[in-house]
């Protein structure tokens, strides 16, 4: 049991050598060639320590007019990098967006959340440690800090800070 004040470890899942050598290869093929497989893009954002532009395929998420992305592996490189960037391009075959985000608060993560495991549990459920979309609010709020989320915002405010 952690003492009060002593902040929480980072939770960060590696991805296993499947992930990183067939999965994410595979997905990201396809999406640069047009197909975004269940709505998958290429999340492309600046390092920041290398500033080498570095891509991950990612899962927006549409919610009540808005686009979220979500991190189910936790304090991932691309949480790190666009927390520093605040700005980003997401890819489906030629399109490129380029889009600004707003992390959100761990208080307003559970619907988000919520709607992310009901569309995309199959793929990435087991590393939501058995949440599932029926899961209680205070169930999710209680995990919330290890799963960043962010709202995506409209390309007009990222192209002033486009890659930091």
């Amino acid at each position: 049991m952690s003492n009060p004040g002593t902040p929480n470890p980072v939770r960060y899942l590696e991805p296993d050598a499947m992930t990183r050598r067939v999965a994410n290869p595979l997905v990201s093929g396809l999406v640069k060639i047009g197909i975004g497989v269940r709505g998958a893009r290429i999340l492309q954002v600046r390092g920041r320590t290398s500033g080498k532009v570095r891509s991950v395929p990612v899962n927006p998420l549409p919610l009540d007019g808005e686009r979220y992305l979500v991190s189910p592996r936790g304090e991932t490189q691309w949480v790190r990098n666009i927390r520093a960037a605040s700005s980003a391009d997401l890819q489906k075959g030629r399109k490129l967006e380029t889009i600004g985000v707003t992390e959100v608060d761990d208080a307003d993560k559970a619907p988000i959340i919520r709607a992310y495991l009901e569309l995309w549990a199959m793929e990435v459920g087991k590393f939501f440690d058995g949440l599932t979309k029926d899961s209680s609010d205070t169930e999710i709020d209680a995990v919330a800090p290890g799963f960043p989320v962010f709202c995506i915002n409209s390309a007009a405010s990222a192209r002033a800070g486009r890659y930091g």
